[in-house]
C-alpha cells in the first residue's frame, strides 16, 4: 500500500465522525501522490503527511451567555491551532448553528495551505461557534462575543494566533470581541483582523476576498489568452464575498446572472444589478427574493436549480459541498467553461473529479479566495508599524499577489494537465510546508 493511500486508510478509521475533515484531507492527498511517490521512503519515514493532518492544538470550550429574556443559553467554543510552522497562526472566526470540530478542522487545513500558497509568514487556524448570530439583537451579540473572548483570548496574540471574520462574524462581531479582548488584557495590539477603520482595520479588507477571486480568474482566462470582458458569469450566495465578487467582475464589464441566499436565487438575464442588491441584503438586510419587487424582469426560484444557468464561469461563494456531482453534471451539459471557488470546498470531491475529467478549468479556493487573509496580513504589518496604507495600495497589491500565485501554479502545472491547478495548488503548499516541518525536527 502506498505512503497516502496508508495514510487515507487510518484517516476514515480514526475519524470516521468527522466527514468534513476527511474529505479536505483526502482531495490534498490524492491530488499529491505522484509528487509523493517520487521520495515516497523519505516522506514516510518522518511521517510528513500525518504531522500535516494532525492539528497542533484543538481548544474546545463552554460559552454562556444570558439573552433578553433573561434565560441563560449554552453554546459551544472552539479554536483549531492546525499548523505554526510558517508562522503565527491564522484564520477566521465562524459563528454558525453547523459549526462542530470536523468543519472547523476542514477549514483549518484549508487555511494552512492557502496561508502557505501566499507566501505570507503565517501559520493555519480557524474557530467558531454553534451560535448563530442571525435573528439576534446587538445586545445578545455582544454578550456572546464577551464571553466566547473571555475563554479564546487566553490562547491567541499578535504573534500566536490572529484570528479574523468568516461567515456571521462580521464588523460588528469583531468589534465586540476586540473590545472585550483589550479589556481582559489591558492591551490594544493587532491581535484580530478585518477590524474597523477607526481602529486598525485596512482599507480594502471588507472587499479582499471577492476582489482577490476576480483578479486570479481574470489571470487565468489570460493565461489562455482568453479575458473576462463579456463573460457571463454565475455566482452563488448574497454575503460579503459574493457581492464584491460581483462588484469587481461588473466593473471588468463580465455580466453576472445569478446569486442566491439559503432560500433561494435569482436569475437576471439583463445582469445583476449591484445597487439593488448592497441594498437588499448589506443595507436592509432582506432575503433574496426582494430583488424581485425591486426588478420585476428578474426571475426569483426557490429550488436548487441555480447551476443548470447556462453560463461561460461560474463562482460558487456560499458554502462548504454546495455543488454536487448532479450540479457538475449540469454544468458539463451547459458547456460551462471554468469553475472559481469564491467560499471554500464548496464542490464536493466528486464535482471536482467529473468536472477536470471532461476538461472544465477549476481553480480551488485555497488559492483563489486567498485574497482575504492576504489583506489580513497587510492589516497586520500596517498595525505592527503603526501606519495606514491607502485602499488604492492594498488593491494594487492583492492584485499584483493573485496574479503572481497563477504564475506560481503555473510553473509547476503538470505538463500532461495544464488545467490542474487543485494539484498545481496543493503541490506548491506541501512542499513549502513539509520543508518548513522537516527543518524544525520532530
Amino acid at each position: 500500500m502506498s505512503y497516502v493511500q496508508e495514510v487515507i486508510t487510518n484517516l476514515n478509521k480514526k475519524y470516521s465522525q468527522q466527514p468534513e475533515f476527511i474529505q479536505a484531507v483526502s482531495e490534498v492527498l490524492l491530488s499529491l501522490e505522484s509528487t509523493i511517490k517520487q521520495d515516497e521512503n523519505f516522506y514516510r519515514k518522518h511521517r510528513v503527511l500525518e504531522r500535516l493532518i494532525v492539528p497542533e492544538r484543538i481548544i474546545e470550550f463552554k460559552v454562556t451567555w444570558i439573552d433578553d429574556n433573561q434565560n441563560i443559553q449554552v453554546n459551544t467554543g472552539y479554536r483549531i491551532q492546525h499548523s505554526s510552522v510558517l508562522g503565527p497562526y491564522k484564520g477566521g472566526l465562524r459563528f454558525h448553528a453547523n459549526v462542530n470540530q470536523s468543519v472547523l478542522k476542514f477549514l483549518a487545513f484549508e487555511q494552512t495551505f492557502k496561508n502557505a500558497l501566499t507566501g505570507l509568514p503565517l501559520g493555519g487556524a480557524k474557530g467558531g461557534s454553534d451560535f448563530d448570530p442571525k435573528d439576534k439583537s446587538d445586545t445578545e451579540i455582544m454578550n456572546f462575543c464577551q464571553h466566547y473572548m473571555s475563554e479564546l483570548y487566553k490562547y491567541i496574540g499578535p504573534n500566536i494566533d490572529i484570528p479574523a471574520g468568516d461567515i456571521g462574524v462580521g464588523a460588528k462581531e469583531i468589534g465586540y470581541l476586540f473590545g472585550h479582548y483589550k479589556k481582559l488584557t489591558n492591551r490594544f495590539e493587532g491581535v484580530l483582523t478585518s477590524k474597523g477603520l477607526s481602529y486598525g482595520g485596512s482599507l480594502g479588507r471588507t472587499e479582499a476576498t471577492g476582489y482577490g477571486v476576480i483578479y486570479m480568474l481574470e489571470e487565468v482566462l489570460k493565461q489562455k489568452n482568453d479575458k473576462i470582458e463579456n463573460k457571463v458569469i454565475g455566482v452563488s450566495g448574497s454575503g460579503n464575498v459574493a457581492i464584491h465578487a460581483i462588484e469587481k467582475a461588473l466593473e471588468l464589464r463580465a455580466k453576472v446572472v445569478t446569486a442566491s441566499d439559503s432560500n433561494g436565487w435569482i436569475l437576471d438575464n439583463d445582469g445583476i444589478d449591484l445597487g439593488i442588491l448592497k441594498e437588499i441584503k448589506l443595507k436592509k438586510r432582506q432575503r433574496l427574493s426582494e430583488y424581485v419587487n425591486h426588478k420585476p424582469s428578474a426571475l426569483y426560484f426557490s429550488n436548487n436549480d441555480l447551476w443548470k444557468t447556462p453560463v461561460d464561469v461560474f463562482i460558487p461563494c456560499a458554502t462548504q459541498n454546495e455543488v454536487t456531482l448532479d450540479d457538475a453534471i449540469d454544468m458539463v451539459t451547459n458547456k460551462v467553461k471554468l469553475v472559481i471557488e469564491g467560499a471554500n470546498m464548496p464542490l464536493t470531491n466528486e464535482a471536482v473529479g467529473y468536472l477536470q475529467s471532461h476538461g472544465v478549468v477549476y481553480v480551488p479556493g485555497k488559492a483563489s479566495n486567498s485574497g482575504g487573509v492576504l489583506v489580513s496580513g497587510y492589516e497586520m504589518s500596517q498595525n505592527a508599524s503603526k501606519i495606514t496604507w491607502s485602499f488604492e495600495e492594498v488593491d494594487s497589491k492583492l492584485r499584483e499577489k493573485m496574479i503572481e500565485m497563477v504564475k506560481d501554479m503555473n510553473r509547476v502545472m503538470d505538463p500532461e494537465y495544464p488545467n490542474n491547478y487543485l494539484k498545481a495548488a496543493n503541490v506548491l503548499g506541501f512542499k513549502k510546508l513539509a520543508e518548513a516541518l522537516i527543518s524544525q525536527g520532530v
